[in-house]
C-alpha cells in the first residue's frame, strides 16, 4: 500500500497517490466526492477496450465525467454489497500495481494493472484482470485525469493486434464461398489441443439488465461480452473459429452483419445464424468456440 515513488519524484508520487491510494479509498467507500476533483471535466473521455488488443473493438464508453461517475458509483455499490473481504480497500491494493508513469512536460501516461480475485459472500469470487492507460495533465501545479483507455487485457493474455491468423486455425487454400457470402469462413482446420467454448452472450450488463434498443447497440455489447469471456481464458477474437448467432428477427441481419464485420478478425470464423425466441427484450445472442494458441 506504500507509494513506490519517493517524494524526490513529486510528480510520479502525486500521480500514484491519485490513481491508486485515493481511487481505491474512494471506491471501497463508494464515495465519489473523494476523487471528484481529480478529473478534468472539460477534457475527459473514457475508452473501453473490451479486453481486446484489437483497436477496432474499442469504443468511447464514457464521453463525460458524469457518465463515468454513474458507472463507477454503480460498480462500487455492487461490489461493496457482494464482497466478503475483511477489508475491500486492502484487497484492491493487493490486486493493483502502478509502476510505469511516463511524464512529458505537463502531460503524463500511467499504466495501472489489476490481477487477482475478490472473494464474494456467496462463496464464489470475482476475477479482476485488466490494465488501464490513464492520461493526465498538470494544471496550476495539480495533476488531473483527462481520460483513459480501460479494460485492456493484461500482458499475459496479450494477442498480436496486427490482424494475424492464429496458427492453431487454418483456412484451407482451396476453400471457397459464393459471391454474396458474408464475413465468415466456409471451413477451418483446427488444432484441438486447447479448445475454449463460451456460453451464449447477450446485451446484458452486470446486473442482468438488457442494454440497447437497436440491433446495432445490442450486437456491439454482445460481442464485447464475448470478448471479455474469451479473454478470461487467454483468447481474443482472432482465436475464434466457430460462431453461432441467434436472432429474434432475421430481417435485421444486414445491420447485425455490419457490426460483426467491423469487430471480428480475419480469417472470419465459421458461422451459423438462426431465428429464435430470446428472453426479455433481447434481439441477439451469440456463442463462440475458440482455440488457444
Amino acid at each position: 500500500m506504500n507509494n513506490p515513488f519517493s517524494k524526490g519524484e513529486p510528480d510520479r508520487h502525486a500521480i500514484w497517490d491519485m490513481l491508486v491510494a485515493r481511487d481505491i479509498a474512494a471506491f471501497a467507500a463508494a464515495d465519489w466526492a473523494l476523487v471528484e476533483a481529480d478529473f478534468d471535466a472539460d477534457a475527459f473521455v473514457g475508452t473501453d477496450a473490451a479486453q481486446c488488443w484489437q483497436p477496432d473493438a474499442w469504443r468511447i464508453k464514457y464521453p463525460s465525467v458524469n457518465s463515468y461517475r454513474a458507472a463507477w458509483e454503480a460498480e462500487a455499490r455492487a461490489l461493496g454489497q457482494k464482497h466478503a473481504e475483511p477489508d475491500l480497500g486492502m484487497a484492491l491494493h493487493r490486486l493493483t500495481s502502478l509502476a510505469d508513469i511516463e511524464i512529458v512536460g505537463d502531460r503524463a501516461m500511467a499504466h495501472k494493472k489489476l490481477e487477482g480475485a475478490i472473494a464474494l459472500k456467496d462463496g464464489s469470487s470475482r476475477k479482476l484482470s485488466w490494465q488501464t492507460l490513464y492520461y493526465c495533465r498538470k494544471q496550476e501545479g495539480v495533476w488531473r485525469i483527462t481520460g483513459f483507455i480501460g479494460y485492456l487485457p493484461n500482458d499475459k493474455n496479450k494477442k498480436a493486434s496486427s490482424g494475424r491468423s492464429n496458427a492453431a486455425k487454418e483456412l484451407p487454400a482451396s476453400a471457397s464461398l459464393h459471391k454474396t457470402a458474408g464475413p465468415y469462413s466456409p471451413v477451418l482446420v483446427v488444432d484441438p489441443g486447447k479448445l475454449v467454448v463460451i456460453c451464449g452472450q447477450a446485451a446484458l450488463n452486470e446486473e442482468g439488465e438488457v442494454v440497447g434498443d437497436t440491433i446495432e447497440a445490442q450486437t456491439r455489447l454482445t460481442l464485447e461480452n464475448c470478448f471479455r469471456q474469451l479473454a478470461s481464458a487467454g483468447c481474443g477474437p482472432e482465436d475464434v473459429f466457430k460462431v453461432n448467432i441467434f436472432m429474434t428477427d432475421l430481417d435485421e441481419w444486414p445491420r447485425l452483419n455490419a457490426v460483426y464485420r467491423e469487430m471480428m478478425v480475419e480469417p472470419f470464423p465459421v458461422r451459423t445464424a438462426v431465428q429464435a425466441g430470446l428472453l426479455l427484450t433481447l434481439k441477439v445472442e451469440i456463442e463462440m468456440w475458440a482455440v488457444r494458441s
